[in-house]
């Protein structure tokens, strides 16, 4: 038998796979946070240094030369992460101080707007490694000279991926911590919220077999109490089944227990007796009481038929069948008896009429309705089956009838109206029992002129 799922292992799964995925995005976002910060940190260090070095201009014999202060040959200096690199550009666009091919800007390159200078930042290639450069156009305006020269100034991204590797780093322990401890503190809550439910299982594991007393529902959580009501609910009905249950076995043990003891008076009675007339209406009496035990032991049986027919239906296992061509077959199976009775037996079902249902049961069900019509039919009397549209059944007799006091005891099991007559008192209650399987609603009505009206009605079929 499958043991279910564990409730507070999903939820933590999932709430892992969550926070996976969060902190996944999260790295990705923090990475190129921390990489657009160190951008911004160093591009402006590469502009400082390109600045430092613009100061250093002048002009001599009708060119342009370049003094490199010492702050800007210190930003230089050579560090555990990279290196930078520099060029200075004359008027003309030669070569004036610094390395030889620093690449130039792509064509295209916009200039920033972060700073007030005419700068264009853009990545590159120099000596197999990327390098970040910053050109700066710087205005050169001597007697001798007067244009725009041009100093590059490029760094190798070792600093900057170091930088943003570091800010990474610890995004990702802050938002790991983090994790770990919203999953701690879910699995609290989540061990908290499932107490109650573990106090309920322990409550309903102690119970003995026969204790369907209710639930209590004092300290459960609001989302809890719908499922202790439905478990009340069903502890109740089913306390009802037991209690039906108990009364019909007592029931039946005392309607068994008077025609036995009859029986066995008589039987007594006729063994005492000498002359052969007598033990032959001690034999016809014994007869009389065989099929009257006959009958109960009969619909007993048939009653015990109806719970399993009844979960069948509950499971699924309900067949479509036409009640127009029941009413037929039965009709003819029952038309010797009534003819023999000299009742006019009469069947109106011109089209068919479907529902879902048991057959055996249904069977169970218009065969009582018949038994009962033909008992209580005098001779020269009339007996109508009907099955109507959309979904009804109808048995009408012009028999005496039925009182409109006595129609809901007639349901009743082991109920009588009379002491005459061979019945137990089950055949409506049989015919009750099976309606109520079938969710069916029956009802008693007065036949016109005279006699009985007995109306099924089954519910609508929902098509798929």
């Amino acid at each position: 038998m499958s043991r279910g799922f564990s409730l507070r292992g999903r939820l933590l799964r999932r709430l892992a796979l969550l926070l996976s995925v969060i902190l996944l995005l999260s790295s990705l976002s923090a990475y190129w946070s921390a990489r657009r910060a160190a951008d911004e940190a160093y591009d402006r260090t590469l502009l400082a240094s390109a600045r430092a070095v613009a100061d250093g201009l002048y002009a001599e014999d009708g060119r342009l030369r370049a003094n490199i202060p010492y702050v800007a040959l210190d930003t230089f200096a050579y560090d555990s992460a990279g290196r930078i690199y520099y060029q200075v550009l004359d008027l003309e666009g030669y070569q004036v101080s610094g390395y030889e091919d620093l690449p130039a800007a792509p064509k295209g390159t916009p200039r920033t707007d972060d700073y007030p200078a005419l700068a264009h930042f853009y990545d590159a290639e120099y000596r197999n490694q990327g390098v970040r450069v910053v050109s700066l156009l710087q205005p050169v305006s001597e007697p001798q000279l007067n244009g725009i020269a041009e100093i590059r100034v490029a760094e190798t991204q070792g600093a900057r991926e170091r930088m943003a590797r570091e800010l990474l780093v610890g995004t990702l322990w802050r938002m790991g911590l983090l994790s770990i401890s919203a999953l701690l503190l879910v699995w609290l809550a989540v061990n908290l919220a499932l107490r109650p439910l573990e106090a309920l299982r322990r409550e309903v594991a102690e119970r003995t077999s026969d204790d369907l007393q209710p639930l209590h529902d004092s300290g459960l959580p609001r989302e809890v109490l719908p499922l202790v009501e439905t478990l009340n609910q069903f502890n109740e009905r089913l306390r009802g089944l037991f209690e039906r249950q108990s009364q019909f076995i007592a029931d039946a043990a005392h309607e068994l227990r008077t025609p036995l003891a009859a029986l066995k008076a008589r039987i007594t009675l006729g063994l005492r007796a000498e002359e052969a007339q007598e033990w032959r209406r001690t034999l016809e009496e014994v007869a009389l009481q065989g099929d009257r035990l006959t009958l109960l032991a009969n619909q007993l049986l048939s009653l015990a038929r109806i719970e399993s027919g009844a979960r069948a239906i509950t499971e699924g296992g309900a067949q479509r069948i036409d009640l127009s061509q029941l009413a037929r077959d039965l009709a003819l199976a029952m038309a010797p008896l009534a003819h023999a009775r000299g009742v006019a037996l009469a069947l109106e079902a011109e089209q068919p009429v479907w529902i879902d249902g048991e057959p055996t049961l249904l069977n169970e069900l218009l065969n009582n309705l018949l038994d009962n019509a033909l008992a209580h039919t005098p001779a020269g009397g009339n007996l109508v089956i009907r099955a109507v549209a959309p979904a009804v059944l109808e048995v009408e007799d012009d028999g005496p009838g039925i009182p409109e006091a006595e129609r809901e005891k007639v349901f009743e099991r082991f109920y009588r109206r009379s002491a005459q007559g061979n019945g137990a008192g089950l055949g409506l209650a049989i015919v009750g029992e099976i309606c109520r399987a079938h969710q069916a609603r029956i009802s008693l009505h007065q036949a016109r002129p005279h006699g009985l009206l007995v109306r099924v009605e089954f519910p609508l079929l929902v098509e798929a």
